[in-house]
């Protein structure tokens, strides 16, 4: 099992955030953006570590969802990835534990959009898949994003949502969600 150490993005050091980012790289075969990564920090971040080896990562950033009129303080999980050769050893595990105890600590919920392969990972640890409509909060007004229903989660802390109903996120460039 490895250790996980908990940091702001201005507490790390550019070598530990450059090797965050080439795991997440590989992690999910190249398809993990620079933009991917921007909207990866400015948060805290969780990092496991086998003795020097970087061999996960996942952060936790702030936005606002809007749902019946209410904009929530949400901790958002971005960049979860855990090295392929270590997956189901409780990495990932560990990783989402050091990020939902700051959730549960400071914001009304947590938020992330999930492939689908990750998508029983969050439900067995509480996680409740978004079933309602999603959208974005764009420059130019609210707008539909259908691509990304079904595969946000939501664990909820300071309040009680009816997944069923409208959900919209803060906007930002690239991906939404």
């Amino acid at each position: 099992m490895s250790a996980v150490r908990t940091a702001h993005t201005a507490d790390l050091d550019a070598t530990t955030l450059d090797a965050a980012q080439r795991l997440l790289v590989e992690v999910f075969g190249g398809e993990f953006t620079d933009q991917d990564w921007e909207h990866a920090r400015g948060g805290m971040h969780a990092l496991a570590w086998e003795d020097t080896q970087l061999v996960g990562h996942a952060s936790l950033v702030q936005r606002r969802l809007l749902y019946e009129g209410q904009a929530l303080r949400t901790g958002y999980v971005e960049g979860v990835g855990v090295r392929a050769d270590l997956c189901g050893r409780g990495h990932g595990t560990a990783l989402l534990e050091a990020l939902e105890q700051v959730v549960r600590g400071g914001y009304d919920l947590g938020a992330l959009n999930s492939t689908a392969s990750a998508a029983r990972f969050y439900e067995g640890r509480g996680w409740q898949r978004w079933s309602g409509p999603t959208s974005v909060l764009s420059p130019a007004g609210v707008e539909r994003t259908p691509d990304d229903d079904g595969s946000v989660y939501v664990l909820p802390v300071a309040v009680v949502l009816d997944a069923t109903r409208e959900l919209t996120c803060d906007w930002r460039e690239g991906h939404v969600w």
